[in-house]
Order: C-alpha cells, then sequence, then structure tokens
C-alpha cells in the first residue's frame, strides 16, 4: 500500500480517536485520503462536540460495517446540572438557569433509576427522520416534531465524580441510547435541569479507546505503519463462531456453493452466522448455517487472518 496516492483497494479496520470539532464524516474522509483508500465508511456517528472512538471501516471491510451498527458502547460524560439548552448539550441556546441543590445521595438515586430498559425520547437534534426528515432539519427550520419515546437500555451508569454542579459520568449503554437525552433527563429527575457538556466514547461492541490512534499521529507516519495500524477486516465478525473449510469444501463456497457441516461434537452444531476460513487461515467472509449446511452470504477477496484454527468442517 502506498497512502496518499491514487485511491486503491486498502482492507482493514482503523480504531480513531476523533478530535472535538470535526464530523464524523470530516474525519472518516481524512483516513480516506491517508491511505488511499477507494472504499471507505464508520460504523456509527459521533457528533462533532463529542470525541473519542471512531471505528473507520476501509475497502472489504465496509461489508461489514453494520456488524457494529447494533453493538453496545460506552462513555465518559460530563453533566452540567441547573443549566437547560435548547440541542440538549453546550452549543445550543441557554432555556432556563437554576442554582442546583443537589445531595450526593440524590444524586445516587437519580442515576441509578435510569439504569435499566428505560424509555427515553430522542433528542430533537437528531438523525432519527420523521416523514423522510431527520429530526434536526425540522429543528433548524424552527418547527416542532412530535417524537414518541422509544425503549433502550442502559447497562451501567457510575458516578465518578460530582462538585455539586457538574457531575462525571461513566456510560455502559445499548444501541439508540442517546447521552443529550440521559443528561436532560437526569437534571429534570433533580427538578434542576441540565445538559450534556462533554462526551468521549471508550468502546464501541469489542474495541477500546485505549488502542485507537489520534489523527495528528496517523498524519505523521510513513507508509509502513500507516498499514500496520489497522487490524484486519474479520475482526469485525469476532463475535461469531468460527468455522474452517478443508480445501474442497472452500473451493465450492467461495464459488457460491453452500457446503456441508460435519457434527461438532458437545459443542453442538453452528447455526446462524458464522466467520468462515480456508484451511490456511484465509478469511473468506461471513456464511450462514442453516440445517447442517454452510450457504455463503457475504464474501471478500482472499484476506489473511491473524487467528489460529479452532474448528474443522468440509469434505475430508
Amino acid at each position: 500500500m502506498t497512502p496518499r496516492n491514487a485511491k486503491r483497494a486498502v482492507d482493514g479496520v482503523l480504531l480513531l480517536d476523533k478530535p472535538i470539532d470535526l464530523s464524523s464524516n470530516r474525519a472518516l474522509q481524512a483516513v480516506r485520503r491517508l491511505y488511499g483508500a477507494a472504499k471507505a465508511g464508520h460504523t456509527g456517528t459521533l457528533d462533532p462536540r463529542a470525541t473519542g472512538l471512531l471505528v473507520v471501516v476501509l475497502g472489504e471491510a465496509t461489508k461489514f460495517a453494520g456488524a457494529l451498527l447494533g453493538a453496545d458502547k460506552a462513555y465518559d460524560a460530563t453533566v452540567q446540572l441547573g443549566v437547560t439548552t435548547s440541542t440538549g448539550d453546550g452549543e445550543g441556546e441557554v432555556l432556563s438557569v437554576r442554582d442546583p441543590d443537589v445531595s450526593p445521595a440524590a444524586l445516587g438515586r437519580a442515576v441509578a433509576s435510569f439504569v435499566g430498559e428505560i424509555d427515553q425520547v430522542p433528542p430533537l437534534y437528531s438523525a432519527l427522520k420523521k416523514d423522510g426528515k431527520p429530526y434536526y432539519a425540522y429543528a433548524r427550520a424552527g418547527q416542532q416534531v412530535a417524537r414518541s419515546a422509544r425503549k433502550v437500555v442502559v447497562h451501567a451508569l457510575t458516578v465518578r465524580s460530582f462538585d455539586g454542579r457538574s457531575i462525571a459520568l461513566e456510560a455502559h449503554v445499548g444501541t439508540g441510547t442517546y447521552l443529550r437525552a440521559l443528561a436532560e433527563d437526569i437534571g429534570a429527575r433533580l427538578g434542576c435541569g441540565g445538559h450534556l457538556a462533554a462526551l468521549r466514547r471508550t468502546q464501541v461492541g469489542p474495541f477500546r479507546l485505549a488502542d485507537a490512534f489520534r489523527l495528528a499521529d496517523l498524519e505523521a507516519m510513513g507508509p509502513e505503519a500507516l498499514t500496520e495500524s489497522l487490524r484486519p477486516v474479520d475482526e469485525l465478525l469476532q463475535g461469531l463462531p468460527r468455522i474452517n473449510l478443508d480445501a474442497t469444501a472452500s473451493l465450492r463456497f467461495t464459488h457460491g456453493q453452500a457446503v456441508e457441516l460435519p457434527p461438532r461434537g458437545n459443542s453442538g452444531e453452528i447455526r446462524g452466522d458464522a466467520r468462515v476460513y480456508g484451511a490456511d487461515g484465509t478469511f473468506f467472509g461471513r456464511g450462514r448455517a442453516v440445517d447442517g449446511w454452510l450457504h455463503p452470504d457475504r464474501l471478500v477477496a482472499a484476506i489473511t487472518s491473524r487467528q489460529e484454527p479452532d474448528a474443522s468442517c468440509g469434505t475430508p
């Protein structure tokens, strides 16, 4: 790979530590230019004022970006009590200011009440759509739009610090949970209002911010270091069971044909989606196991996996 030249086939996953005041799309395009990638995408938007983990997918990895769209996420969030805004964060117009009188005990009870499955009304400034138009477009036009509450899951909320006005929270949430709405709801529950003052994403599914690269560091890298910064495509599917095919089954599978799955002993028969590899560790893509047969689902160009085989199937 020769980065920064004409667009080419570049395959892999990049963990990016997105800086503040940069949209996810602008960050994506910057990465795409650095690698000279013909195809690029990401697995979930971060607001421009938010920082942290953005999982960028290049080339063949774009075929599996959807695998992380429903993944759990973790954040470090700062909630400012006593001030409400039109957007639910620090960018909006200030709507009200109150002097919060909140004890640590009251805060603990309020925060605990939002753990589990909750009903959440999404923010007006969000990308959710009504009649094909995103909510934020209505908001920018000064129009009100009815928003229905949705079921979301908050796995854990931990108060890291509290000074009477500012709450430092660690949040582990399911897909579709808005931290801006959560900040507003916590403030409302405490009777003083509040907004999301800062947000940093620390985890997306199995990927962690600690392993991410800053854009400035990537820009200073040479071609070899840039290549080494990419993770293999199959890491996007690491939560799926792995199946290894022998040479005969590999040939059939990579030509779009289903192959028979032999019994797997005590581990039981695989059902549903699986990662599929050749006997030499070459990653073929995603297959679907149904009634003892493995059907090709999404195939990629030959990419060598860095993982060791742990199962085998195919025609002996």
